[in-house]
Parts: C-alpha cells; sequence; structure tokens
C-alpha cells in the first residue's frame, strides 16, 4: 500500500469520527476526497457512488460486509484501505522508532488502554491512548512531535478490516458474544478479535478466560497469561494481596510485586484484571514495576463505568452505562450482593440465557426498558423465576436527546420503590443504548441526573 496520495481520487465510507479524521489527512496530502454515508447530509449517499470515478476506497470500521456498496467494491479490483493500516505506513515515514501496543476483547478495553497509558506516562515515556477512545490513530501519528508509543484500543470491525499494522505487544482481556449482528457468528466476531495475535511480538492473554485459552493456541510467539489466581512460572497474577510478576523478571520461580491489590480501584474482579493486562503491556516493553504501582494507584476508570453516584441508608447507586453487552453486565452484577437491575436496550444480537443463569443469586428486582427487553424478560423467567420483573415503558412525549429526561426518572422512581439496605442499585442494561438515547454515555448521564434529583435531594 502506497501512501502517497497526491491527486488521486479517494472515496471515505462513513462520515463519523474515523471517516472525517481520514479525510483531513488525505486531503492535507494531496488526494481530492468525497466522503459517502447514508446517515449524513454533508456526504454523497452511497447508491449515488460510481466506482469507476476512484482511484481507491477507505472503509470506516462499523461500516458492515453486506451494505451494498461494501459489497461491489469487494467484488471489484478496486483498493480497499482502512484507517489502522493507512495510519502504520504514515508512522514508517513519520515515526519509524514509535512503538504500538494494542487492547482488544469484549470488555474493559478502554480502562485498560487508559490504564497502560498513565502507566507508560508515569515511566517518563511520551504515550498517547488512541483509536476508540481519545484520538484516532491516524491524528496519533500525523504529528511533527511524535509519541513514542501508542496504546491502541481495537475493536472487532477495526481488526476485521486491517492486515498491516505490527504490534510490540497486543492484550486480549475476554471473548463473549458481542456484534454478532454485525459479523454474522461468534466465531467470525472471535477470529476477527484474535487475527491481532498475527501481527505481535507478545501476547498478554486472560486465563481465566476459556475461549482466550483456547484460541490463543493459533499464536506461536511468546504467550504470557495473567489471572486473579496465584501465576505460574512465565505468568502474571495475584498472590494474597498482591498483583505479581513472573513473567517479566530474570528468575521465572520467583515474584516481583507488581503493586497492592488495594491500588486497584474500585477493586472488583475485572478491573483487577484490566489492571494486570495493563501491567503486562507495560512490563512487555520493560517499565519497571515501580512506575507500574505509582500509575494504577492514582488511576480511576472513566465516566459510566462502575461509578459511584450516590450512597444512603445503605443503598449505593451505581452508574455502568458502559456495560452494553451481558459479558459486561454478568462483570457488574457479580461484584455486588443483591441488586435492583435496570436492563434492555438493544441487543446486537446477543443471547441473554448465560448472564441470566450466572447472575440470578445476585438480582433482587429487574427493571426492563427497551427494544430487546423481552429477552431478558424471557430468559428470567426460564432460569430464575423468582426475581421481579418490572417492565417500564418509555414515557408518552418521551423524545430520545430532548432535554426532558422524564424516561430515566420514571426508572429511577420505580427503582425507588424496591430498595432496602444492603442493595446496589445497578444500571448495567448488557444493551446498547441507541434504541432509547443518544449513546451509552447519555443514558449514564441521565441516570446520573436522575439520582441526583429524586434520591439524593430526599437524603
Amino acid at each position: 500500500m502506497s501512501i502517497n496520495f497526491a491527486h488521486k481520487e479517494i472515496l471515505v465510507l462513513g462520515a463519523g469520527v474515523t471517516g472525517t479524521s481520514v479525510a483531513r489527512f488525505l486531503e492535507s496530502n494531496g488526494a481530492k476526497v468525497t466522503i459517502a454515508d447514508d446517515n449524513s447530509e454533508a456526504a454523497v449517499r452511497p447508491d449515488e457512488i460510481n466506482l469507476d470515478d476512484f482511484n481507491a476506497v477507505v472503509i470506516s470500521p462499523g461500516w458492515r460486509q453486506d451494505h451494498p456498496l461494501v459489497m461491489q467494491i469487494l467484488n471489484s479490483s478496486i483498493e480497499l484501505l482502512n484507517e489502522i493500516d493507512i495510519a502504520w505506513q504514515l508512522r514508517a515515514e513519520k515515526a519509524p522508532h514509535q512503538k504500538w501496543i494494542a487492547v482488544t476483547g469484549t470488555n474493559g478495553k478502554t480502562t485498560t488502554v487508559e490504564m497502560a497509558a498513565a502507566i507508560l506516562k508515569a515511566a517518563g515515556i511520551n504515550a498517547v491512548a488512541c483509536g476508540n477512545v481519545g484520538d484516532t490513530v491516524i491524528d496519533a501519528v500525523d504529528r511533527n512531535d511524535p509519541y513514542e508509543v501508542l496504546v491502541l484500543e481495537l475493536s472487532s470491525f477495526q481488526l476485521h478490516w486491517a492486515k498491516a499494522a505490527h504490534f510490540a505487544a497486543a492484550a486480549i482481556l475476554n471473548i463473549a458474544d458481542d456484534h454478532l449482528d454485525w459479523h454474522g457468528s461468534f466465531d467470525a466476531y472471535a477470529d476477527a478479535k484474535f487475527s491481532i495475535l498475527d501481527r505481535t511480538e507478545i501476547a498478554i492473554l486472560n486465563a481465566d478466560d476459556g475461549a482466550v485459552v483456547v484460541r490463543a493456541n493459533r499464536f506461536t510467539g511468546r504467550k504470557v497469561f495473567f489471572s486473579l489466581n496465584t501465576p505460574a512460572p512465565g505468568e502474571i497474577g495475584v498472590v494474597e494481596e498482591l498483583l505479581v510478576d513472573r513473567a517479566f523478571v530474570t528468575d521465572p520461580q520467583q515474584a516481583s510485586m507488581i503493586c497492592e491489590l488495594t491500588d486497584v480501584v474500585p477493586t472488583v474482579p475485572h478491573n483487577v484484571s484490566n489492571a494486570l493486562a495493563a501491567a503486562g503491556l507495560a512490563r512487555a516493553i520493560n517499565v519497571p514495576h515501580e512506575a507500574i504501582q505509582s500509575a494504577l494507584h492514582e488511576f480511576r476508570p472513566g465516566r459510566h463505568r462502575i461509578e459511584t453516584i450516590f450512597e444512603s441508608d445503605g443503598v449505593v447507586w451505581i452508574d455502568d452505562s458502559k456495560a452494553t453487552n451481558p459479558h459486561a453486565a454478568a462483570a457488574s452484577l457479580m461484584s455486588h450482593l443483591s441488586v435492583v437491575w435496570i436492563a434492555g436496550g438493544l441487543a446486537k444480537g446477543a443471547d441473554m440465557e448465560s448472564l441470566i443463569k450466572r447472575c440470578a443469586p445476585r438480582i433482587k428486582t429487574a427493571l426492563l426498558i427497551g427494544t430487546d427487553r423481552a429477552l431478558i424478560e424471557n430468559a428470567l423467567i426460564a432460569h430464575a423465576p423468582h426475581v421481579q420483573r418490572i417492565l417500564i415503558d418509555t414515557p408518552q412525549g418521551y423524545i430520545r436527546g430532548a432535554e426532558s429526561n422524564i424516561l430515566m426518572e420514571a426508572i429511577v422512581a420505580e427503582a425507588q420503590k424496591h430498595v432496602a439496605a444492603g442493595d446496589t442499585v445497578l444500571l448495567a442494561p448488557a444493551c446498547a443504548s441507541m434504541d432509547q438515547f443518544i449513546s451509552y454515555d447519555d443514558r449514564g448521564n441521565r441516570f446520573a441526573a436522575a439520582v441526583r434529583k429524586l434520591v439524593a435531594h430526599e437524603a
């Protein structure tokens, strides 16, 4: 792939963050760019595109393989590019010594990437989190003052299209049903995730996730497993109250302390697992243990990730709106003993049966919302009939994205009726948000606002 785009006619699929970033880069390098998008008035409609007018196409990650224009491109001889691989080629010209480390998985990617970036900065390394968090990758590379290390959060969509980028280390956190509506099957989704191993020097892998362990057999390079259990030689894990390293040490029969368990906040299992992965990535590029401990002690996850909104009278209200699939919701539910659970939205083809089977003992009451709430309701009926189920309809007059917060206020008001001391009211929907909210961020913000208005105000 050449990155000489001068005087080339380039079609960019997608007018979102990635598409506009790529278009800006291409135009600054002399290309004539056309953006196609079904949902942007500023872009050309895909059905109006004639591929004969273009030298190459750049596809944004979310475009489905079965979109008519994508199918037409795949069946043609036109070059199909993607942001990650363009950025990788640009790196060779602008920052040839720059290292890339990457994180993928179904859940925990953003937190782990941000943890890893914080660790590198604590070690005095000029690093940045990018990809699905922060800057786009191409913007992170296209700088006059190059970063030493990029920490990339990569989705299954990005990995499906990317073929060239290479990583000094890559972590796979977990793998569970998600985006099956896009990939078509769990195997196709998992294959996209695990394709990252084809282009990495060191794989940091979750030993507590059976699907990761089995599928990691494809990788013939150096594998470093991390676990919430005592690590074997060559692994990273937990011993009593310590996170310890037996992988990146002189004598793997010995263990070096990474940090204390209490340095990881919140100290819940899936967040400790994220910290182990971030530590593994950092150790893979020789960051000392002391910098890891210092950074983790100061680090706090971003908004809408197991975020405590309010606590009073023995009841905790937690916003985990980022839990947009069953795997993430299960991690949240299992971190609490008695939960009034707010769930529902767009399931994206995911199955809810395993979630309910695993978490039923933790669920006291389920408040179900959104388009696919029946999937959760049916799973509760089948596997947890003792759990109280309450369906909350969208209030008349509610408009997605409008100023009125009547939907979330109705949800919070209903939750208030069912809580007692010792309960956690948990927004961990197991679904995407776009049927009733603008984004998971909007959903979480509205939950927090409703709690502060209806609950904190009364306390």
